[in-house]
């Protein structure tokens, strides 16, 4: 595993970056492609993602073949094909669809502080993945997942909670992602050797 810095994203080879920022310690896995997006601190992806116009909190886990934010074709129009809005690409005289393409950017998906977005799921345009939730392998997200909670299935649909609703309350006011570098280390054994409740009663949360 790579050694991961204060100073930003390491980048495994044949990455494809546009108009993307990582925080600290963030890491981007190979033939990954990031789009118009931001990473919080700590996030990672693992191999082969599709991540565009998404925020993504600290600490986020992102398994391999995820995709977040697909872009979509418009299904209002009278094709679908890429020609209307790539169209510098078929004719000369031609210019791209700038107003299509805001349109796009504009529908961001957003992934919470310590989630854990399992291999080959997808998360939509416009879906929110609460703090501290889970998204099964393979799952389909096209709504909002509310925080601490597990989604599995196609479409996505809860499954049970990651844990109860006042440890979930107390542990989001605690914020215990916003802490520094230091802070963290100083609680790593803690981290390790707690459940979430007496990390909580540690902690003051």
């Amino acid at each position: 595993m790579a050694r991961l810095t204060a100073e930003g994203a390491f980048l495994h080879p044949d990455c494809e970056i546009t108009e993307a920022t990582f925080g600290a310690y963030t890491e981007v896995g190979r033939g990954t492609r990031v789009a118009h997006s931001v990473f919080g601190d700590y996030s990672y992806c693992d191999r082969y993602c599709d991540i565009a116009n998404a925020e993504v909190g600290r600490f986020a886990n992102i398994a391999s073949f995820v995709r977040i934010g697909a872009t979509d074709h418009p299904l209002d129009r009278a094709s679908l094909h890429h020609f209307m809005y790539r169209s510098a690409s078929y004719w000369d005289d031609a210019e791209d669809d700038a107003d299509w393409f805001a349109q796009r950017k504009a529908r961001r998906a957003r992934i919470g502080h310590d989630t854990w977005i399992g291999h080959a799921a997808q998360i939509k345009p416009e879906v929110t993945v609460g703090h501290g939730a889970v998204v099964a392998s393979g799952a389909v997200v096209t709504k909002d997942v509310a925080p601490y909670t597990i989604v599995a299935g196609l479409p996505a649909r809860p499954v049970r909670a990651r844990q109860p609703a006042g440890i979930a309350e107390r542990l989001i006011a605690l914020a215990w992602w916003d802490w520094d570098h230091d802070r963290l280390r100083a609680a790593l054994p803690d981290f390790r050797a707690l459940g979430a409740e007496a990390f909580l009663e540690k902690y003051g949360g």
